[in-house]
């Protein structure tokens, strides 16, 4: 009975720590960005949001992205913050179905979430990388979703190829004049292309251009002052890879490589991350954070997030390795 006591005392003092461990977590208020460490919600629960994307909308941010199992992909996660340093968990915006004719049955994979809004519609469509339950990566979709409520529950459209090309990685991006584009990888990767979607944001439209054939993806699109800069990856897996930057004056191009905006100890392989998107910052000039996944292949959901600084050097981007930053960076 002595041995029995010691193990239940010993299993008490146990979770009595792990529920303390997750209280801390869950009452820590964050003032600083930590690229690579672990990110803990307003609940204690690591954030599971990758290769995602952020949407500012009623002065609140809301970061969308792949809700991963150890292996498995389980559907679209939904934070939102009003600081971007701490995250309330919102739900799963888009959860894969029981329904084995879905084109989102539990076992397809579902990457690269992006959410935006249509003035005109009202709506949020959400789009991102599909690939069939059982097909591999062979299916190469885009997916389309929508919702009246920012954090969903959204419902899904459809699934296609987008005027018949594979699409793989990819990313959405709103011009200053309401209008929405597609950036995706195609023909096996080595394609990158781009498309104008129509007026309610559902569906591309023929105005689908190839930007350059170079073998690279997860596209990370941004503007800033008449100017369109495109951050790019190498296709090398789960490996990290160095990055590029491409520059031009119209989102169809002539786009012109400029080189590695990353800078610094680890560069070559973008920090060990991959990016997934740029994140203009609301009330502050010339203000964008550089988001990557440090993905883990062993176990997917212990991903951590690169978030850095963008500075702009004669008009050029430039991202350096920093251990810590805040708001305070951006004058």
């Amino acid at each position: 009975m002595k041995h029995v006591y010691s193990l239940q005392k010993t299993l008490l003092l146990l979770c009595a720590c792990i529920a303390m461990h997750i209280t801390t977590h869950a009452q820590q208020v964050l003032k600083t960005f930590t690229p690579g460490q672990l990110w803990y919600d307003d609940k204690g629960e690591l954030i599971n949001a990758h290769g995602g994307g952020i949407l500012y909308i009623d002065k609140t941010y809301y970061w969308f992205g792949e809700k991963r199992g150890r292996h498995g992909s389980e559907g679209v996660n939904v934070y939102s913050s009003k600081d971007l340093y701490n995250w309330t968990f919102r739900g799963l915006a888009l959860a894969q179905q029981e329904d084995t004719t879905s084109d989102i049955t539990k076992g397809c994979v579902m990457e690269r979430p992006k959410v935006i809004y249509n003035k005109k519609t009202k709506q949020f469509v959400m789009w991102f990388h599909l690939e069939l339950k059982g097909k591999g990566y062979s299916a190469a979709r885009a997916a389309v979703a929508v919702s009246d409520k920012v954090t969903g529950p959204y419902r899904f459209v459809s699934s296609f190829r987008p005027n018949g090309n594979m699409s793989r990685d990819m990313g959405l991006f709103v011009d200053e004049d309401g209008s929405a584009y597609h950036i995706y990888s195609s023909r096996e990767n080595y394609d990158l292309r781009i498309a104008k979607l129509s007026a309610d944001y559902l569906t591309p439209t023929t105005q689908d251009t190839l930007l350059f054939s170079k073998h690279r993806e997860a596209p990370a699109l941004f503007r800033n002052n008449n100017k369109y800069y495109l951050i790019t990856s190498g296709c090398t897996g789960w490996a990290p890879n160095r990055a590029s930057l491409h520059v031009a004056t119209s989102l169809f191009g002539p786009w012109q490589l400029v080189g590695d905006p990353m800078t610094g100890t680890g560069a070559d392989s973008t920090f060990g991350g991959q990016s997934t998107f740029v994140l203009l910052v609301q009330g502050k000039k010339d203000a964008f954070i550089f988001i990557a996944d440090k993905w883990n292949p062993k176990d997917l959901r212990d991903s951590r997030y690169l978030w850095l600084p963008v500075q702009f050097k004669e008009q050029t981007p430039v991202i350096e390795w920093t251990d810590q930053w805040n708001m305070s960076f951006f004058k």
